[in-house]
């Protein structure tokens, strides 16, 4: 063969290979999505007991909370709707990785932190952070402290043996003061502790001491500092191994942030998807084939989590933020463009 004739079926091969490449590839079914779809639900888990905010049960006996609204994202995206397809199963913080290992659960949505160990030794996979947990501190508005530094020869309630204790003890050395640590065994304690008075400050994290404040005698006497001493990545977690069904919980957890970036709320979705305002909305919504194909879901799974969930802010709102009992700002957990940590994946 002589070289230009190497030059052309050079240039036919990757010819070739292009075109293939843009073919869409509808995705094969992945074993988790095969036994939910089987099932007819999704098994998600619960809390066994509350923790407010993000699992508790109201008082006519239904889930609510920020991660149970997640399992709905999920149920939503593979069913079109979560109503009759999502079982929140109660579990315990011992009980989460037994119950995904053993096929009990299809995923875990359980404020659980993303760590080295867990992703590298308990064969789990998990999906990006849905939520940035930091850890902050809360005084009482009498002492008139600003910041952290303000508190230098105060004292502070902690849990004995956490994170919490670790990153404080890091974080007053770094910024050059010294606390008194009150330690509890138990966090039930350190926040009796605290509200006792027998501590000028508690630190957990910031969900916590939102729920802290609502326990105290006159809430708005309390106040949480705006510094985060440290924060953990939460994520949600699949089986390791099955590359598909993490794809939809990303592309999951992508179009609660994706429509809130694009002004997508379950108010206007019917509107947002008749008349997009760019062509990854439309492709977000379904009104342009492609989305959900790549991940063996219908087009319109992205319309569907809108309409029946709502975009991430509202979500955050509606447990957590200014529509829930805890008011708590987004902070850290605001869009990148809002000066946060979360973004979604780019919708192509």
């Amino acid at each position: 063969m002589t070289r230009f004739s190497k030059i052309l079926a050079g240039f036919a091969c990757g010819t070739a290979l292009a075109a293939a490449a843009a073919v869409p590839v509808q995705a094969a079914e992945g074993e988790t999505l095969a036994a939910v779809k089987a099932r007819g639900a999704l098994a998600c888990s619960g809390h066994n007991g509350s923790y407010l905010g993000l699992a508790e049960v109201d008082d006519k006996g239904a889930w609510k909370g920020f991660d149970i609204d997640l399992c709905r994202a999920v149920a939503t995206a593979v069913f079109g709707d979560y109503e009759g397809h999502l079982n929140i199963l109660p579990t315990s913080w011992a009980q989460r990785w037994p119950s995904l290992q053993s096929g009990e659960l299809d995923v875990i949505i359980k404020a659980s932190a993303w760590t080295t160990g867990r992703d590298s030794e308990l064969g789990f996979q998990f999906s990006n952070l849905y939520l940035m947990a930091p850890i902050q501190v809360m005084v009482r508005k009498e002492l008139g402290a600003t910041s952290i530094a303000d508190l230098d020869g105060g004292s502070v309630c902690l849990p004995a043996g956490t994170s919490v204790e670790r990153s404080m003890a890091e974080y007053l050395k770094r910024i050059g003061i010294t606390m008194e640590f009150v330690v509890s065994e138990k966090t039930e304690e350190s926040e009796a502790a605290y509200l006792s008075g027998r501590c000028d400050a508690s630190a957990q994290w910031d969900v916590q001491l939102a729920v802290l404040r609502l326990k105290a005698e006159n809430p708005d006497d309390h106040m949480i500092l705006p510094e985060a001493i440290s924060a953990e990545p939460v994520a949600m977690l699949a089986r390791e191994g099955d590359d598909g069904w993490v794809d939809i919980l990303n592309f999951t957890l992508t179009t609660l942030l994706a429509a809130e970036e694009n002004g997508v709320t379950s108010a206007n979705v019917d509107e947002m998807k008749a008349n997009p305002p760019t062509p990854s909305v439309g492709k977000m919504l379904g009104a342009t084939p492609g989305y959900g194909e790549r991940v063996g879901l219908s087009d319109d799974f992205g319309y569907n989590i809108i309409k029946k969930i709502g975009n991430y802010d509202e979500v955050w709102q509606r447990n957590l933020g200014s529509g829930s009992p805890y008011k708590l700002d987004r902070g850290v957990n605001a869009l990148w463009q809002s000066g946060g940590v979360l973004w979604p994946i780019l919708i192509d």
